[in-house]
């Protein structure tokens, strides 16, 4: 039986197409996934992330085990509310999932896992957290809105009282803070997967709907995953199953920059990362801008001359940019020129640096 997060009879009553995601019936889209699309890029609009879970973390060694767990290093975080995107890893390197996590104090952190991969991640903690005496919280009692675009965050906080406004327009990118709206239990956080600005609204279940109303009201559109999809793709971020998993490294999917090795700490996979460094890291995830005339889906193959071939990971029409692109997995001395296999018929595709977009603006040289 399907999962439904507490704003689903709003969905079917906006008309939205209901489809399976990860056991979760979600919103697709409410009509047209191009102008959901543009509405995040030039507007606002709201995504129901209320499928991912939230997990906090307690105890006074919550710090050292984060450190243990992580493959980013979370001794970065000393200001309250401050985040970090972490992969975590198994011990061969591969991706379990990505994550933020929120410091909250000393003792308490704040994490937001994928929904598909939540029972298998729960686990993987609890597992670790034990030899720390850390308590592994999953915070099934709270919904999260994603509101995201360039008037996102003054709509948004447009509902909240003068002294949370300030606070929350207040906030640094990355960063979030418990407000004072609803006895304390709304966490607003500047972080999203759509690279535009906005806030990810945590707070309990009961208030969602109502929170929902108020900023579409407000002129905030509602939004599916399918243009979640092209928003993240456009700003070059990978989706967990596509772009990364447990037989991929960090090193292989773009994520090396997440990757904290100084100074030297024990986190899981760790030794797996250097050794592949050592023998040169076989494969790398690029961007792709399709030349000819099609579209780029995920599973086509990627051909490099003589570096060999590789495989498109994810691929869209891209609305911003009116053209197709791609992530793609290809061999480490791949070229700027390569072919993809559309349909059987070879076309052209350009390698391009990530993320195509940034702040609604394309970023591919002409």
């Amino acid at each position: 039986m399907a999962l439904h997060t507490p704003l689903y009879d709003r969905h079917r009553e906006l008309g939205a197409r209901l489809v399976d995601f990860g056991g979760w019936d979600m919103p697709l889209h409410y009509g047209s996934q191009i102008e959901e699309h543009h509405a995040v890029r030039r507007d606002a609009g709201m995504f129901d992330v209320s499928h991912m879970r939230v997990v906090d973390l307690e105890g006074p060694r919550a710090g050292e085990f984060l450190r243990r767990l992580l493959a980013n290093d979370v001794a970065r975080l000393t200001t309250p509310g401050k985040a970090l995107y972490s992969c975590m890893l198994n011990e061969t390197a591969g991706v379990i999932d990505d994550l933020i996590v929120y410091y909250r104090d000393r003792a308490r952190y704040r994490l937001v896992v994928n929904a598909g991969t939540a029972d298998k991640d729960l686990a993987w903690i609890g597992r670790h957290a034990a030899a720390f005496g850390v308590a592994v919280l999953p915070r099934r009692d709270l919904a999260m809105l994603a509101v995201q675009g360039p008037n996102a965050r003054a709509k948004a906080a447009g509902l909240l009282p003068p002294a949370d406004r300030a606070r929350a327009l207040g906030l640094g990118t990355f960063v979030g803070a418990p407000l004072e709206a609803l006895a304390g239990s709304v966490f607003v956080a500047r972080t999203g997967y759509t690279g535009e600005d906005g806030f990810e609204i945590m707070l309990p279940a009961e208030h969602v709907v109502s929170l929902w109303d108020q900023l579409l009201a407000a002129g905030v559109r509602p939004c599916g995953l399918g243009a979640r999809d092209t928003l993240r793709l456009e700003a070059g971020m990978n989706l967990y199953g596509n772009d990364m998993d447990e037989s991929t490294s960090p090193l292989e999917s773009g994520l090396g920059w997440t990757l904290v090795f100084e100074p030297p700490r024990e986190f899981i996979g760790r030794e797996a990362l250097l050794a592949q460094k050592a023998a040169g890291v076989p494969r790398k995830l690029v961007g792709l801008l399709l030349e000819d005339k099609g579209v780029l889906r995920a599973h086509q193959t990627v051909y490099a001359g003589s570096a060999g071939e590789g495989a498109t990971t994810s691929g869209s029409y891209s609305p911003t940019l009116e053209r197709s692109i791609a992530f793609a997995r290809v061999p480490a001395k791949t070229p700027e020129r390569v072919e993809v296999d559309i349909r059987g018929k070879r076309l052209k595709a350009r390698v391009v640096s990530l993320p195509f977009v940034r702040n609604g603006r394309s970023l591919i040289p002409q």
